[in-house]
């Protein structure tokens, strides 16, 4: 195995490991300490613990449609989408370990979401954001590590295309 593979493996399995460990070891604390739908305040106006489970995706998509139909879905969806990070990770140049990471952390939030959905059948969500009467919908560390991955490859690809301009 060549230094590069070697350097990408590791990465993965570093921030796989980590995401998932952080995602269910959270998730598992709220849901012996708090009965659903039950809330704490961390930070008055800003931030809530609150226990909830939600059966579709990102702002309820799916979270109607048939139980067998919305589990196959998200199921096949999260298989399909951690093949194409493998491929997208196998065929990194040596020079794109931010890109590298970004994708596992992508990967780790997919893994810790697919452990809920075969699990339970739902995510467990328990971050509350809000300010006034605006809530982003609940959200948990699996969903916090896809979002900073998809920020870190946009950030990525911003600033190579401005250096790519620059040369």
């Amino acid at each position: 195995m060549n230094r590069h593979l070697s350097n990408k493996c590791l990465i993965i399995f570093i921030t796989v490991t980590a995401v998932v460990l952080l995602d269910q070891v959270t998730k598992a604390g709220i849901a012996s300490k708090m009965l659903l739908h039950d809330s704490s305040i961390i930070i008055k106006g800003l931030l809530n613990l609150t226990y909830v489970r939600n059966p579709g995706a990102a702002f309820g998509f799916l979270s109607h449609a048939s139980p067998v139909f919305r589990s196959a879905f998200f199921i096949l969806t999260t298989v399909s989408a951690i093949g194409l990070i493998f491929y997208y990770v196998a065929v990194s140049k040596e020079d794109e370990t931010c890109l590298v990471f970004a994708l596992s952390l992508i990967l780790g939030g997919a893994v810790g979401n697919l452990i809920d959905r075969v699990r339970f059948g739902e995510v467990v969500d328990f971050i509350d954001v809000y300010w006034k009467t605006y809530h982003w919908p609940a959200f948990n560390v699996a969903d916090a590590a896809i979002s900073l991955g998809a920020f870190i490859m946009i950030f990525e690809m911003l600033r190579r295309k401005k250096k790519d301009a620059a040369a």
